[in-house]
């Protein structure tokens, strides 16, 4: 099944090239605020799979091309990300570390954005600012100390990723928390119809160029291990975000350029680059040393 959130946060299932609106289903209005209907969703799917099949088969839907995408979860407790989890990827960056001994990091849920949003690049001098193509992993319920046999236990599916960035030295959180350096989507894919998420080939292209092609089984730390790393540190929660790190071939985006991710069984999506007004009182104003 593919779930959606789309014109402000109503929730949706993907028929075809149709969206059915579930909203009513959720327990949690889309005007609500926070945003946290689809966490309850996907915390009480199981239960909810004889009411989204009936409405799925019932209901009438409106084109994909009418509705406007937004991040499938708008308000995620976290979103971790695993540096250098792909060995040519960090060889192309000097980095003598690997995500299995580095551990991950943490983007605000402030910098996620949808399909249908631009990726806004901040003011600075200069700086080199890089896509990183990634997918996403979604945690289905509350959990800790996850041991890697059961990592199927508590997926509820993936998505697709891009983790912005402005190259630098300085801290890594603060060169990848700006609006927009987190665009998920176009929608959730259960794990049930993706299958084994350790061979999915992924792809970036910008504008035509293509600069990102790997497979999962090349990660460092795979789907398992990231998830019994995190949840040996934190509890994990319906809706969380994993972040699974991004291969060779890291390149700069500019304002203008059309920027496409794609991976295998789970879709693809295309976002705009343009250059916004904001940033420019931050750390970043100044030219740094990539």
């Amino acid at each position: 099944m593919k779930l959606v959130s789309f014109d402000k946060n109503r929730l949706g299932v993907v028929r075809g090239q149709e969206v059915i609106d579930i909203s009513d289903l959720a327990a949690s209005p889309a005007e609500d605020w926070p945003p946290v209907g689809m966490n309850r969703l996907i915390r009480r799917f199981q239960g909810a799979i004889p009411e989204l099949e009936a409405a799925v088969a019932s209901r009438s839907g409106r084109p994909l091309s009418e509705v406007r995408l937004g991040t499938p979860v708008p308000w995620p407790s976290k979103v971790i990300a695993y540096p250098a989890n792909y060995h040519a990827h960090a060889q192309e960056m000097g980095r003598e570390y690997r995500a299995n001994t580095q551990g991950f990091f943490l983007k605000p849920p402030s910098a996620l954005s949808g399909p249908n949003d631009p990726i806004v690049l901040p003011v600075n001098s200069g700086r080199r600012i890089d896509h990183e193509c990634e997918f996403a992993i979604v945690i289905g319920r509350t959990c800790r100390d996850v041991h890697r046999d059961d990592w199927r236990e508590v997926v509820f599916g993936y998505t697709l990723l891009i983790d912005a960035v402005i190259r630098g030295k300085e801290e890594r959180v603060a060169r990848k928390a700006f609006d927009t350096f987190c665009p998920v989507g176009p929608w959730i894919v259960t794990a049930d119809e993706v299958g084994e998420p350790n061979n999915l080939r992924g792809r970036l292209w910008v504008n035509d160029e293509l600069r990102q092609d790997a497979n999962t089984r090349d990660l460092v730390l795979d789907v398992p291990g990231m998830i019994e790393m995190a949840s040996s540190v934190m509890t994990l929660f319906p809706g969380d975000l994993i972040a699974a790190g991004t291969p060779e071939g890291v390149g700069p985006i500019r304002d203008g350029e059309t920027v496409t991710i794609e991976f295998e069984r789970i879709g693809a999506m295309t976002l705009k680059v343009v250059q916004g007004d904001t940033g420019k009182f931050s750390l970043f104003a100044k030219e740094g040393t990539p």
